[in-house]
């Protein structure tokens, strides 16, 4: 048994050249599956509600690969639908697939796998000692941080997406799920082995991006066979080497070689990944294990609320003195709202072209010639956010320091008006593992029209 899989790019609404796909529709594929979901860019699109592409471009990516999927008679498969793959990121996927159907005349079978978990579930689990923390930096989970939760989601694993595809759907929407299962699914479904199937599928849900060069923007193909898989990137200027796809291979895990999914411990100490023709890769030798079923749960609540400001600074006087000004500009900002309590709000800077992206751990203090500021103010309403950070600008705009020769500001703004009212920012407030019996009971697969 052979079977190919295409990943058109990283996430979809990424974007891909429909040359490479149509270039990937001639490898004779069974499935097109993509990932459309991510918790790394923190948990604001979870706890908003929203997704992390646009609508646009959602409906640009999803109408080339449902026309596809007709044309080859082949099923489409979207992990972790509209991003966070709550019931409101899936519907939103949902309400896509069904205008692009109607424009298409046609009405494919479609599954929708819902990923959200009832408080009252995780509440009783709790309770059972069948919860536990991914990392110790997770907040504790309570009754009362539950409470205060927009909501709960956890990654399927691959049985209740085996459960779809045995009823030959045409779609299957996905709610939140682990990113390789959609993909191993496939493999699992047409009785490959499922170690192969879920390592394949961790290098695929990135699109082309284990390639050189590589990008999660461009279609990337996955074959299966008996003994091992083989990927290469459709278009043939991206070359898959064995370093590059053993790289991916440790692209975002905590071990070396041991890969955690939903009822799997995927062993990958013993393969081996060659050079099985220009362009492609080999892979055998990966091993899977089956511990304790336990699926992940990612909540976010409402924490505090955000206004921020871009600045440049070109004053080599300033940029010497940034700590000693900015906690200048900060005393006063606090002493000017006595009657704010302090612990309500903070003020944050940050210094692009010094320390602004390692912080405290940057080895190289060196004084550059300009700096782009970005200071936020955090505080638990939007008004006094918009008034701290107002107050913040101004300070910081006209504060004297020794040496100063120009009165003019201290400040350059790149845009007018300076201060960005964010909104609401969120947390992780559920980011736990749970023990369960049944890997599908969470999961109910429902069959819709179009």
């Amino acid at each position: 048994m052979i079977t190919t899989i295409i990943s058109p790019c990283g996430i979809l609404g990424y974007g891909f050249p429909l040359a490479s796909l149509e270039a990937a529709m001639t490898q004779s594929p069974d499935a097109i599956v993509v990932d459309a979901g991510s918790t790394d860019a923190g948990p604001h699109k979870l706890g908003a509600g929203t997704a992390i592409v646009s609508r646009r471009a959602a409906k640009k990516d999803l109408s080339a690969l449902m026309h596809s999927a007709r044309s080859a008679g082949i099923p489409l498969l979207v992990g972790s639908s509209g991003g966070s793959g709550a019931r409101k990121h899936t519907q939103w996927t949902l309400d896509i697939v069904r205008e692009i159907a109607r424009e298409m005349d046609w009405q494919p079978k479609l599954a929708v796998i819902w990923a959200d978990i009832p408080d009252e579930a995780i509440l009783q689990a709790l309770e059972a000692g069948r919860i536990e923390k991914m990392s110790p930096n997770v907040p504790d989970l309570t009754p009362e941080s539950l409470a205060q939760t927009n909501g709960v989601v956890a990654q399927m694993g691959v049985e209740p997406i085996l459960q779809a595809l045995d009823e030959k759907p045409d779609i299957i929407l996905c709610g939140r799920a682990y990113d390789p299962a959609p993909f191993a699914a496939i493999g699992i479904a047409r009785g490959h082995d499922p170690a192969l199937c879920y390592h394949m599928g961790k290098i695929l849900e990135c699109g082309t991006l284990c390639a050189e060069p590589g990008t999660a923007k461009d279609v990337m193909l996955g074959r299966l066979d008996d003994t091992g898989f083989e990927v290469w990137a459709a278009d043939p200027r991206r070359r898959c080497t064995p370093v590059s796809v053993a790289a991916h291979t440790f692209y975002e895990k905590d071990h070396p070689y041991l890969l955690k999914g939903p009822g799997i411990l995927l062993d990958l100490s013993g393969c081996a990944f060659t050079q099985a023709a220009e362009g492609r890769v080999r892979v055998t030798g990966s091993r899977v294990s089956h511990p304790a079923y336990a699926i992940k749960l990612e909540g976010a609540r409402r924490v505090a609320y955000r206004t921020f400001v871009l600045a440049g600074i070109r004053d080599p006087l300033l940029i010497s003195r940034l700590e000693e000004v900015e906690a200048g500009v900060e005393r006063s900002v606090r002493e000017y709202y006595s009657d704010i309590p302090p612990e309500s709000y903070e003020i944050r800077f940050v210094h692009y072209g010094l320390d602004g992206v390692m912080g405290e751990q940057e080895p190289d203090r060196s004084l550059p010639h300009e700096i782009g500021l970005m200071f936020e103010i955090i505080a638990d309403t939007q008004e006094k956010a918009d008034a701290i950070c107002a107050t913040t600008r101004s300070a910081y705009l006209h504060y004297g320091y020794p040496g100063r020769k120009s009165t003019a500001g201290n400040l350059a703004f790149p845009f007018a008006p300076s201060d960005i009212s964010f909104g609401a920012v969120y947390a992780f407030s559920v980011y736990h593992l749970m023990y369960v019996d049944s890997p599908t009971a969470f999961f109910p697969v429902e069959w819709m029209e179009v």
